[in-house]
C-alpha cells in the first residue's frame, strides 16, 4: 500500500547567514494510509513548520514531499490532496454554518442545492445537525471546533492535517473532543496528521507518535514505545513524568550509565529487599494519587504513589521498591 505521506531528507531554513534559524532538520518520516499519527513537541520544535510544508504553506529548503506516492514538493496548497484544520477554525464570520461547511464546493461551481445538502450531511457526521442556517457567533468553541472539521472534510480530502485544533478548548471539552476526532478518523478511515505539545492528547489518540525536538525527530513508535522505551532524555522527560538518572546514582540505583524509571512504577515496602530508601522532601496530593520526592542514594526519585498507601508526609522515612523491568536504560545523547 502505497504510503499516505513521505518526507524524505525534509529541510527547512528562515533567513540566511548567521541569522539563520533551522527549523526542521533533515526530516525523513512515513505516514501510512488511515493512519492517526500524530507530531508531538515543545513550542518551536518544528512540527507545525512540518505541517505547514505537507500543506504546501511553507516550503522545504531541501528534500522531497510525496502525498499518496505523488510528489508534491513545489505545489501549492490548493493542488494538494489534503485540508487543514486550524486552532482559530477561521470560519467566516459573516456566512452561515452551511455556507461555510459547503464553501470548498462552491468554489467549485457545485449547485446550491447539492453542496447544501453535503454539508448537511457533514454537519450530521461531527453531531451538528439542524444547525445550518446559524452563524459561527451563536456557537460554542466544541461547535464551532466541529464545523471547521466538517468544512475541512467535506472535499474528501487524503490527508487531514490538524494543528492543535484543540488548544483552545477547556479541558472537560477537550477531552470529549479528543474521544470524537478518534471515532470520527476510524469511521472515515482519512489519514490524521495531528498536531499537539500536549502528551495526553498525543497517547490518547494516536497510532504512532513522532516526538520533536530542535527540529529534529527524536523519535517515532505507538504510544506504548514511546512512553514505555524512550530512547532519549528528552523523550523521556517529555513524554510523561519520569525520573532519569545519570552516572553514579544511575550506576547505583539501576546498573545503567543512563536510564529512565517512571514514577508510578515505584512503590512502598519494607526495609528488606529496598531498591532505595530515604526521607520524603516534598508530598503532593492529588487525589487519585500522591506524587512525593524522595532524597536517595545521592539523587532525588519522584514517586506516584496510589490513594491508599498510607497517610505519608514530608520527613518521613520510606522504602522504596520496583521490578527490574521498570527501568528503562536511555542512550547517553539527547
Amino acid at each position: 500500500m502505497t504510503a499516505a505521506v513521505t518526507l524524505d531528507q525534509v529541510s527547512c531554513v528562515f533567513g540566511s547567514g548567521a541569522s539563520a534559524v533551522r527549523a526542521v532538520d533533515g526530516v525523513s518520516l512515513t505516514i501510512e494510509a488511515g493512519e492517526f499519527f500524530t507530531l508531538l513537541g515543545p513550542s518551536g520544535s518544528g512540527k507545525t513548520t512540518c505541517l505547514r510544508m505537507i500543506g504546501g504553506f511553507t516550503l522545504p529548503t531541501a528534500g522531497r514531499i510525496l502525498i499518496g506516492g505523488s510528489d508534491v514538493t513545489m505545489r501549492p496548497p490548493y493542488a494538494r490532496p489534503v485540508n487543514t484544520v486550524f486552532q482559530d477554525y477561521a470560519l467566516f464570520p459573516h456566512m452561515s454554518i452551511r455556507d461555510n461547511v459547503a464553501y470548498a464546493l462552491m468554489v467549485r461551481g457545485m449547485p446550491k442545492d447539492e453542496r447544501g445538502r453535503k454539508a448537511d450531511e457533514l454537519l450530521a457526521l461531527v453531531q451538528l445537525p439542524g444547525i445550518g442556517e446559524r452563524r459561527p457567533s451563536a456557537l460554542s468553541g466544541g461547535q464551532r471546533q466541529r464545523v471547521a472539521l466538517a468544512r475541512a472534510l467535506i472535499s474528501q480530502p487524503q490527508v487531514l492535517l490538524l494543528d492543535e485544533p484543540l488548544g483552545a478548548l477547556d479541558l472537560k471539552l477537550r477531552e470529549q473532543m479528543q474521544s470524537e476526532l478518534k471515532a470520527l478518523q476510524r469511521k472515515l478511515g482519512i489519514t490524521f496528521l495531528f498536531i499537539t505539545h500536549d502528551q495526553h492528547e498525543a497517547l490518547s489518540m494516536s497510532d504512532r507518535i513522532g516526538v520533536f525536538n530542535a527540529g529534529r525527530l527524536e523519535q517515532v513508535g505507538t504510544p506504548h514505545e514511546v512512553y514505555d522505551a524512550p530512547r532519549t532524555r528528552f523523550v523521556a522527560q517529555f513524554v510523561g513524568a519520569a525520573n532519569v538518572l545519570e552516572g553514579e546514582p544511575a550506576r547505583a540505583l539501576t546498573g545503567h550509565a543512563c536510564a529512565m524509571l517512571r514514577p508510578e512504577r515505584i512503590r512502598l515496602g519494607h526495609a528488606g529487599g529496598a531498591r532505595a530508601s530515604g526521607a520524603i522532601a516534598e508530598a503532593q496530593y492529588f487525589g487519585a494519587f500522591t506524587r512525593v520526592r524522595v532524597s536517595a542514594a545521592g539523587t532525588v526519585l519522584q514517586a506516584d504513589l496510589p490513594d491508599g498507601a498510607g497517610r505519608i508526609g514530608v520527613g518521613d522515612a520510606v522504602h522504596l521498591h520496583w521490578d527490574t523491568q521498570a527501568v528503562h536504560p536511555l542512550e547517553t545523547r539527547g
